[in-house]
């Protein structure tokens, strides 16, 4: 079990104070996760059952590392089922998939709805758009699904701006919800609000969930927005065991709806809360912890805290402006491999951090012509890839036939007779019918409005959709259940599309490696244990994907890289060498901030790029930046000023001059002569 010996005093508080509401007030970098698991551990020890906990925080890579962590520090003992008792660990929409898995029939849906991701929920809006939108009006769907989103959860009385755009959004997603429920289909906000819906029209299920999770612990408190704290607050308001993890300094989602005031107002809710402040720092030295506490302190609506280090004083932060972006990237492309060779710093421990991906190209750039490898975070995901969307669509059509948008993508992919107009054709009928696009399929006189060739067509279709259905659900004897890996494997064979990709490929090596991307999908078909029937185990693998696209990412081959990162990506990692570049008055702050009234969270903003550093922090800014295709002036940002004198170090003072266009190859490699 958990060593409270080895916590600091706040830490220890935080850890023993299980009765009521808590609120711990975790600065960057003083261990939270390190406190929320040890608190875990001690309320087991302390007789609480693992199955009334639950922790709640909101990237499942935090819910891993926490899940892991946890695990380290239980007994490992079982129970009278064999089983080994755990909390419940999870995010916000995995722990609302577990409620609605459990009650979402009490609101008209079936229990094995599909859980829409990004790319299908555009898709179910520009069909949409496409039906209610003049000729020759173009609408962004992108901005659309946004509002639709921030009026599902905010309300419809929000003020959205651009009032044209607010009614097509208004207008749009009542077909749009229309359309996910003939589906059977859910998206992410949804997942939320059908569990909030659900504990205000059926009282006995909220009442169920209230027995199970006796207590609450929620981490990034700071980023949760309205909905997320009504369901939070709906779970504990009864027995008040309610511990929330955040730290107002770091709330930066606002524009995506994360609402700062429940973090700030919760005695309005709370009122006996007891505040416990982690201000011990453990990632960084004081010089970069003491510029992080000037320049946040200029916020005027915050809870106070200082961070502190036993770390020591460490190096001066290095402040360095630039004629132009190129220069900028020059210059800390070529710090970096100073300090790689000269101070065996390897690549992976810097990171440079911006404001906008924009400003990633220059970079890239630089570093591939001095062929230093990287890391870009926020690139392509491995389930943006066309294969793996396209495999996903024919899976997740196997398990509901009725979601029209995945058999729409499937439908002819690869070609088998069904072409564009056809599909929309089927489309028209099945909104005729009030239909899905299957069950218009399957209706004799709308096949008969084909030609004989187009109505085989769909037949095949229809029989190779059945039939592959059928064996999903054909288990066989229980010793051996059906096997995911085989079943999916005689999909793509039948369906002929790995052999489409190698004929229509021009490039072998690419298509061998969207072949070996089908196949690293498909090992993980079965996981570590086969539970459940096929189809059972098929939905909760699609269940997973959708709720965890991170899980099964191409990790880079090399992993010694230099990280490109935005500074909104990189809130909860740290680096012991950071480039925060950029640092301009219209990049950070952004332009946008002085309309939107949103200084104080670019502020912040500022505050987590600093405190990301370790050792070494260098803030460069450049006197102008190409922007389409043009040079315009650049200005520092105002938020440098409130660096204190003392901690700054102008680079340029100490002698070393910024790398001039031209020189980078020839001072590379004579920095590599000299030093290797």
């Amino acid at each position: 079990m958990a060593n409270l010996d080895t916590l600091n005093p706040e830490q220890r508080e935080a850890v023993v104070t299980t009765k009521g509401p808590v609120l711990i007030l975790a600065g960057a970098g003083t261990g939270k996760t390190r406190v929320i698991t040890f608190r875990i551990a001690h309320l087991i020890r302390k007789g609480v059952s693992p199955e009334n906990i639950l922790a709640v925080t909101f990237t499942n890579k935090a819910a891993r590392e926490m899940q892991a962590r946890v695990r380290k520090l239980l007994p490992k003992e079982k129970n009278a089922d064999g089983k080994i008792p755990r909390p419940t660990i999870c995010t916000f929409h995995s722990l609302c998939v577990r409620i609605l898995r459990r009650h979402i029939e009490k609101l008209g849906y079936k229990k094995n709805f599909v859980i829409y991701d990004e790319t299908e929920q555009l898709g179910a809006v520009k069909k949409i758009l496409s039906s209610v939108s003049s000729k020759g009006e173009k609408t962004d769907p992108r901005a659309i699904l946004g509002l639709i989103s921030r009026i599902k959860n905010k309300g419809s009385d929000i003020d959205l701006g651009d009032q044209n755009l607010n009614a097509i959004a208004e207008h749009v997603l009542k077909k749009y919800d229309s359309a996910l429920r003939a589906c059977n289909a859910v998206d992410f906000d949804d997942l939320i609000l059908l569990a909030l819906k659900l504990f205000r029209e059926q009282p006995e299920a909220l009442d169920a969930c209230r027995s199970i999770y006796r207590y609450v612990m929620v981490d990034e408190y700071q980023d949760t927005n309205g909905a997320q704290f009504e369901l939070v607050n709906s779970l504990t308001k009864e027995h008040r065991n309610l511990c929330v993890v955040g730290d107002d300094d770091q709330s930066i989602y606002g524009w995506r709806g994360a609402e700062i005031a429940n973090l700030l107002d919760l005695e309005k809710h709370y009122p006996e809360v007891k505040v416990v402040t982690l201000e011990q720092n453990y990632r960084s030295t004081n010089n970069i912890l003491k510029a992080a506490n000037a320049v946040i302190r200029n916020n005027p609506r915050r809870r106070g805290k200082t961070l502190w280090s036993a770390k020591g004083q460490g190096e001066l932060i290095q402040l360095q402006a630039y004629q132009s972006d190129e220069e900028e990237a020059r210059d800390v492309i070529e710090q970096i491999e100073f300090n790689r060779m000269g101070r065996r710093i390897p690549w992976e421990e810097h990171a440079i951090l911006f404001r906008t991906n924009q400003q990633s190209r220059v970079f890239e750039l630089e570093l591939r012509r001095n062929q230093i490898r990287y890391v870009l975070i926020g690139g392509q995901s491995f389930f943006d890839r066309r294969e793996i969307r396209d495999f996903l669509a024919y899976l997740k059509t196997f398990v509901n036939p009725h979601d029209d948008i995945n058999l729409l993508r499937i439908a002819n992919t690869p070609a088998r007779g069904l072409s564009d107009v056809t599909m929309e054709r089927l489309l028209a009928a099945s909104h005729e019918r009030n239909c899905s696009v299957y069950a218009a399929m399957r209706h004799t006189d709308v096949q008969g409005q084909f030609m004989n060739r187009t109505q085989n067509a769909i037949q095949a279709f229809l029989s190779f959709i059945d039939g592959f259905r059928e064996e999903l659900n054909d288990e066989g004897t229980d010793s051996n259940p059906a096997c995911l890996q085989q079943w999916a494997n005689r999909v793509m064979a039948e369906a002929g599309y790995i052999s489409e990709i190698r004929r229509s490929e021009k490039n072998e090596e690419t298509a061998e490696n969207r072949v070996r991307n089908l196949t690293d999908l498909i090992a993980n078909l079965d996981g570590d244990e086969a539970k459940g029937t096929a189809a059972e185990r098929l939905e909760k693998f699609l269940e997973d994907i959708t709720l965890d696209q991170d899980k099964l990412e191409q990790k880079e081959q090399n992993s010694d890289g230099v990280t490109l990162i935005t500074i909104h990506s990189c809130k909860g990692l740290e680096y012991p060498h950071v480039f925060i570049v950029g640092a301009e008055d219209g990049l950070l702050p952004h332009s946008r901030s002085k309309v939107e009234g949103t200084m104080d969270e670019e502020r912040r903003l500022f505050y987590v790029a600093i405190t990301r550093a370790q050792k070494g922090l260098v803030i460069s800014h450049c006197e102008s930046r190409r922007k389409y295709g043009e040079m315009a002036p650049c200005h520092p940002s105002p938020f440098l000023k409130e660096l204190p004198e003392d901690l700054v170090e102008d680079a340029a003072a100490k002698g070393r001059e910024p790398v001039q266009a031209g020189d980078g190859k020839d001072l590379f490699a004579a920095m590599r002569a000299a030093l290797e």
